[in-house]
């Protein structure tokens, strides 16, 4: 019975002694956290005030960017939702299909864009050197609206300079309408985008007016936040349309400069195939 007894207070002692040594050691991790991150804290307070000012600056700074992007995201989501997401849907609609055109045509635009003043010197140079073969040749081998003209006004050159000069005419308004291919599209894009932003206006003030009707009263509220969602719409709508329009505007312009070159060029082939007697 006495084994028994004092078996169990040896078991007893040590497992109480593991448990207080166990329970100790959190204690001085505890302590040595607390001295090490307490470290930085005296470190800090050897750097001066204008670099500790620097620091949280540029950390409150970063906040803020990133703030401002998720605020900016979240704002445009709720925006839209409130909006009527089926007029909103269309408009957008709208706008995806309309940059989609504008960018093949100035993808397009820029292909057929080439250094003109280049080409007809080397157009020049192949008829003085190699003949109209050779000139043909180089415009075959030329990217570009004026190069397809070229060669087609050198095509005629054994009809005459007549007809020369009415290949190029022809050809030229070809080349001319593959140039302003699709900007009609693009037009009607930005007409119909505040089109159906006014049409969700609309639809959005009559439903606002239903609610009145149905709740008997005239409630600011229910109008004011009726106007609001309805508003929106028209305004996606002129946002969408002032986008088109920029990229309109600036393919109208390219289309234009593009067939400027043409006329000048085309003037040009006419001289020089006199200069070197290529046509008659």
């Amino acid at each position: 019975m006495k084994k028994i007894v004092s078996s169990l207070v040896v078991a007893g002692m040590f497992v109480f002694g593991i448990n207080t040594t166990v329970y100790a050691q959190p204690e001085t991790d505890q302590n040595d956290t607390l001295t090490e991150e307490s470290a930085p804290i005296d470190e800090l307070e050897t750097i001066s005030l204008e670099e500790q000012e620097d620091v949280i600056a540029v950390a409150e700074s970063g906040d803020e960017d990133a703030q401002a992007e998720v605020s900016f995201t979240s704002t445009l989501k709720r925006k839209f939702i409130e909006g009527d997401p089926f007029w909103m849907g269309i408009v957008l609609i709208a706008l995806i299909i309309g940059l989609a055109l504008c960018i093949e045509r100035i993808v397009y635009l820029n292909l057929s864009s080439i250094n003109t003043k280049k080409f007809i010197l080397s157009v020049e140079q192949a008829l003085a050197s190699g003949g109209v073969e050779q000139a043909k040749e180089l415009c075959r081998n030329t990217r570009g609206p004026i190069a397809s003209i070229y060669y087609q006004g050198l095509e005629r050159s054994s009809e005459g300079i007549e007809a020369v000069e009415k290949s190029v005419v022809s050809y030229g308004g070809v080349q001319m309408g593959l140039l302003e291919k699709g900007v009609s599209w693009i037009s009607l894009f930005i007409a119909l985008a505040p089109m159906l932003g006014f049409m969700g206006t609309v639809i959005g003030m009559i439903q606002a007016f239903e609610k009145i009707v149905e709740d008997g009263q005239v409630s600011p509220i229910t109008v004011a936040g009726g106007i609001q969602v309805a508003l929106l719409t028209t305004v996606f709508g002129l946002i969408s349309a002032i986008i088109l329009q920029i990229f309109y505007n600036y393919i109208v312009a390219k289309v234009d400069g593009i067939v400027n070159e043409m006329e000048n060029a085309s003037i040009t082939l006419v001289d020089m195939m006199l200069k070197h007697n290529v046509a008659k």
